[in-house]
């Protein structure tokens, strides 16, 4: 009976495990027995309770889950406040002509995305370098002061200026995913990255509440005089909201990377730069300069001078001694990756499929709208409150679906394959979408009307792009943290994901509208050009997505049938290897 190799995980987890013995993998898809199963000789449960209901799943940090979760609703909150105002803003902005408003929208919108595209790797990387929670404080501080400025905008390039400065230091949602891969490990982070996308669904509710009826047109006192700031209250609610979030980001919020947990509080080390700067300018030799040195001999020791003691060895223990500055940064772990170890074939195909994903989700976004309130035959004619409450169905729908039924679907088919399953279904809901019918369109077997027809379709299809876009992000995010080879590099790999996502959300909208623009110019049809493209767009994403392979990318004790074969097959060629080795030993 051959044995099997135990599985490790490709990425260093932040909770500590017990190592089971080598035991044959389960040879039926799913989650391995437990719970009232009677275990496996030698297998240790990960947990203290080994009968518990999730298997030996590790219990859940709540307290910086509901941290994590407060950040990642303020900011949601706040940047989608701005869109139920925008079109009014560019419309009272005097470089705006009549007509052009839906042009310089998606202007002002784009340049936020494409600031985050420019620095949304680097907040990642220096994530690694200094800490989470530095970065989190930072980006949502500078944010903060943006949304104020954004305030008193009154002109197109004022608001360009600031949504881009915007952009360019707001990182964080990237940084909140890496949090969430070092606070959990793969027995609990699908619970966990489950509810990030629930509360982005509550961000998207509660912002545009907020940015609707905090726009006041006449000054709060003198209801007869114009307001010149009719868009001052929305944002500056919104700064609140960051500064609450701000203040718990300070005095809640645990620092998450390992090396940096051993460093002096963040304002000791604000006051070390300058005390750092203060040495450099005032000191031939400071003390910091001394520090380097001496490491750098005692990783590279003068072996031709063994023997004689030099005068810095002399003053090691003086210069430990003086009240120096605390390091900057934490001290790294040592473990060196290669480009290639980082950016593998999982890795790098991760990345273009979350891009093509991307790309996909703010498309359709974009092209629902403008599809549903276009004119017949091109559009359906619907009016902006139908869209509106169809909008709100849908995220209703995104938060019963990661709720009650995400964790379950996960659980039997794996990350990898509702990843697959998602893209997918992307390209069902784009190939759908033209073919609803109209509103004077003759009713199925006469049943009801043609409106209730168009709705109920309507409904049908945004359920399906629903569960295909919630569904596929928090895979998505696993995927990409399991992917990482360990915490070092976590940050920047969630940073370059973001930047990506920034990409296909600064691409998308152009992209989306110049199609169906033209599409208004062809007949019959004509909707079926926009919704076709990126449906092959989608396409390409799902076969790429068949290449992600990497048996570490899913939770701890899951197994499929071909990760089994796989292994088995291995297993199989060492114990040939070895049979072909003691028989030459024999001879």
């Amino acid at each position: 009976m051959g044995r099997t190799r135990p599985r490790f995980d490709t990425r260093a987890s932040s909770t500590l495990h017990y190592q089971t013995f080598p035991i044959r993998a389960p040879s039926t898809r799913g989650r391995p027995l437990g719970g009232s199963q009677a275990p496996l000789p030698g297998n240790q449960s990960h947990g203290s309770d080994s009968d518990d209901s999730h298997h030996g799943e590790s219990p859940l940090p709540t307290r910086q889950l509901a941290v994590l979760a407060v950040i990642a609703l303020a900011e949601q909150t706040a940047l989608n406040s701005i869109s139920p105002y925008l079109p009014q803003m560019a419309k009272s902005f005097p470089e705006v002509q009549d007509g052009q408003a839906g042009l310089y929208v998606g202007l002002i919108a784009s340049s936020f995305a494409l600031a985050q595209f420019a620095t949304n790797f680097f907040w990642g990387w220096l994530s690694d370098r200094i800490g989470r929670k530095p970065v989190i404080i930072t980006g949502t501080f500078l944010t903060l002061l943006c949304f104020v400025a954004f305030g008193f905008c009154r002109t197109l390039w004022q608001a360009i200026l600031v949504q881009v400065c915007m952009g360019l230091v707001n990182g964080n949602a990237g940084v909140v995913s890496t949090c969430l891969g070092e606070i959990t490990d793969r027995s609990n982070q699908s619970r966990a990255f489950t509810y990030l996308p629930v509360v982005y669904g509550l961000g998207a509710i509660t912002g545009p509440i907020v940015g609707g009826l905090l726009v006041m047109e006449r000054q709060p006192f003198h209801k007869d005089r114009p307001n010149p700031y009719p868009y001052l209250f929305p944002n500056l609610f919104a700064a609140v909201v960051l500064a609450v979030d701000l203040v718990i980001c300070m005095f809640l919020l645990e620092e998450s990377l390992q090396e940096a947990k051993h460093m002096p509080p963040l304002g000791k080390r604000v006051g070390n730069l300058f005390s750092w700067m203060w040495q450099f300018t005032s000191s031939t030799r400071p003390t910091y300069i001394n520090r380097f040195i001496q490491k750098r001999k005692n990783r590279h020791p003068n072996t031709h001078l063994e023997g004689v003691q030099e005068e810095d060895e002399e003053d090691e223990e003086d210069i430990e001694s003086n009240d120096s500055p605390p390091a900057l940064f934490p001290e790294s772990s040592g473990d060196v990756l290669t480009k290639k170890e980082v950016l593998n074939r999982d890795t790098i195909l991760l990345l273009v499929t979350y891009f093509i994903f991307q790309l996909a989700n703010i498309s359709y976004n974009s092209l629902y709208p403008i599809f549903a309130e276009e004119e017949e035959p091109t559009g359906r004619g619907l009016k902006v409150e139908g869209v509106g409450l169809s909008l709100a169905f849908a995220g209703v729908i995104t938060i019963l679906f990661q709720i009650g039924i995400y964790g379950k679907l996960r659980e039997r088919i794996g990350n990898k394959v509702t990843y697959r399953v998602s893209l997918a279904a992307f390209v069902v809901a784009f190939i759908l979408m033209p073919w609803v019918g109209y509103r004077e369109s003759n009713p199925f077997q006469g049943l009801g009307t043609g409106t209730g027809w168009l709705w109920a379709e309507l409904g049908a299809i945004l359920v399906i792009k629903t569960v295909a876009s919630v569904g596929g992000l928090t895979s998505a995010l696993l995927l990409i943290t399991n992917s990482a080879p360990n915490h070092n590099v976590l940050g920047t790999l969630n940073g370059l994901a973001q930047t990506l996502s920034a990409a296909g959300r600064a691409a998308g909208p152009f992209i989306s509208g110049s199609l169906f623009t033209a599409a208004t110019k062809i007949q019959p049809k004509g909707e079926a050009l926009a919704f076709g493209i990126f449906a092959g767009v989608a396409f390409i994403g799902f076969l790429l997505s068949f290449g992600i392979r990497g048996s570490g990318l899913e939770a701890d004790g899951w197994s499929s049938d071909e990760e089994d074969e796989d292994e088995e097959e291995d297993v199989g060629n060492e114990e040939e290897h070895a049979n072909e080795r003691s028989g030459l030993i024999r001879k």
